[in-house]
């Protein structure tokens, strides 16, 4: 969670509050304050950025977002496994009736794009949610999205994980930091940044130790632009490729602790 540990378990939890009727949190974000210090992105020029929704567990406020995801093939979407943990969906995935994603589509109660079931899921074995590592999953839809909607996924080795690299975060999650969530599509430029920027700030200890052989380190050196809560599972894409998914960091938009994210390229196995 921005602010201790998995983004998304804090994120979720709000979320689970507002649809119980207690603290509502989707209120209207600054129009240049968003995934923390970007701006609202067009889904034509994003379709693989999707949200994963349960309005059955999260309420309709925000058609029942609380994750988000990347399609990496017509019926495959990837995102954080965290985001399947019980303590997020209060249960197993397939317990969820109407677990879908929605694609094609910004505003998350806007018209267009579409909604489609999600038939299985696979959280990535070597998933450790006590460190985070391998903090991956996959899910198969119930029927094909337009390929035109695919991204391609960076491999290992690819000069896109180049420490400087311009990068791209996508979420419908906090925008403040302060549990303020938006309701149409963001991003921010960030830039992948030197492993040795996420050692420093994450070394173990008291706290999660970032582990370079499965995580991505990004963010701003100046600060001000990051993922945050509920954005978990979306997509950091550099040179047009997938490198990213949002998955853990301490605060949002602190040039101190940048963004953690799964490393796409060491977990997602061959057969994906």
């Amino acid at each position: 969670m921005r602010g201790s540990f998995a983004r998304a378990l804090t994120g979720a939890l709000c979320l689970i509050t507002a649809a119980a009727g207690h603290v509502v949190t989707a209120a209207p974000a600054a129009a240049d304050s968003v995934v923390v210090g970007g701006h609202t992105a067009q889904i034509a020029d994003a379709p693989w950025v999707v949200a994963l929704s349960s309005r059955d567990r999260f309420g309709g406020t925000r058609a029942g977002q609380f994750c988000g995801g990347v399609l990496v093939a017509p019926t495959k979407v990837l995102t954080a496994a965290h985001c399947l943990g019980r303590e997020v969906l209060g249960g197993e995935p397939w317990e969820l009736r109407d677990f879908s994603v929605i694609a094609g589509r910004a505003a998350l109660r806007g018209q267009g794009g579409q909604e489609v079931r999600i038939s299985d899921t696979w959280v990535n074995p070597d998933y450790d949610p006590t460190s985070n590592s391998g903090d991956l999953a996959v899910l198969t839809l119930v029927s094909a999205l337009p390929q035109s909607y695919v991204i391609g996924v960076a491999r290992p080795g690819d000069a896109a994980y180049t420490p400087g690299t311009e990068a791209d975060v996508y979420g419908w999650g906090d925008t403040t930091g302060n549990g303020t969530y938006a309701s149409t599509l963001r991003t921010a430029r960030v830039q992948v940044l030197p492993d040795a920027s996420c050692e420093r700030a994450y070394p173990g200890g008291f706290g999660v130790r970032y582990q370079r052989e499965t995580m991505l380190c990004a963010g701003d050196p100046q600060g001000g632009k990051d993922a945050c809560q509920g954005d978990s599972g979306g997509p950091l894409v550099a040179k047009g490729r997938l490198v990213g998914l949002v998955s853990w960091g301490s605060g949002c938009g602190l040039a101190e602790n940048p963004g953690v994210y799964t490393r796409v390229s060491a977990v997602l196995p061959a057969r994906f």
